[in-house]
């Protein structure tokens, strides 16, 4: 196998379920890391610098919940797929407010966990300009936004962007002028699976639209298309 293959972070303490998920994703391509207990995972991530996570809800030592708050209250970027064995709809839309990329109830089947892991990298290294493009700062209007930092610069007003944010004003960034719909945000920025309504969309755009310094009444930056749901005016 090439040195350069991409890594899986496995956090995952059911010994059956680690065995199977590292054979089936070495057998795939991928390097494979195990770590067995929530309050492994930062550790974890800095060390083996993964592609993609993939992270169980029910751990020892910290939660899947708490790993992933952690993590993007850290600024870490990497995309997460999680693990539940809980089937209500609440505890997969927790992960995914919490900054998840997409979840997978157990038991799963493999090829449905494989063509989640490769949606989620593709979405990944189709951020704008690629995977390493996607931490180089951008402007919209008046602000940069840098990805490194997560955060947004208005001249000498600077200000933290939540993980969401960040995706959301990435993907507006890439398709400036283009309506986009509330279903489409939804999909790209919270996951193909996301349960929650637009009113968690609206939300964001009204917390970026003050971080841009846009009007709430008269929004410069980010513009409601009545209807159908908001564009990026160039």
């Amino acid at each position: 196998m090439p040195a350069d293959r991409p890594k899986i972070l496995v956090i995952e303490d059911d010994p059956h379920i680690q065995v199977g998920l590292q054979e089936l994703l070495e057998s795939e391509g991928f390097a494979v890391a195990i770590r067995v207990r929530g309050d492994q995972a930062e550790e974890a991530v800095r060390r083996e610098r993964p592609a993609l996570v993939i992270l169980d809800v029910m751990l020892p030592g910290l939660s899947g919940y708490d790993v992933c708050k952690r993590l993007r209250q850290d600024r870490v970027g990497v995309p997460i797929l999680m693990l539940t064995a809980k089937g209500q709809e609440i505890d997969k839309v927790v992960g995914l407010e919490l900054g998840a990329d997409d979840y997978l109830s157990k038991p799963f089947g493999v090829r449905e966990l494989l063509a989640r892991i490769h949606a989620l990298l593709r979405r990944a290294a189709s951020a704008p300009g690629g995977a390493a493009a996607a931490r180089d700062p951008f402007p919209i209007g008046d602000a940069v936004i840098d990805p490194r930092t997560f955060q947004i610069r208005r001249g000498a007003i600077e200000e933290e962007l939540t993980a969401r944010e960040l995706k959301l004003l990435q993907f507006f960034s890439t398709h400036p002028g283009e309506v986009l719909s509330r279903d489409q945000l939804l999909n790209e920025v919270w996951g193909y699976h996301y349960y929650g309504t637009t009113r968690t969309l609206d939300q964001v755009i009204v917390s970026l639209r003050r971080k841009l310094g846009d009007s709430a009444e008269a929004p410069r930056h980010l513009v409601t298309v009545h209807g159908v749901g908001y564009k990026l005016q160039p």
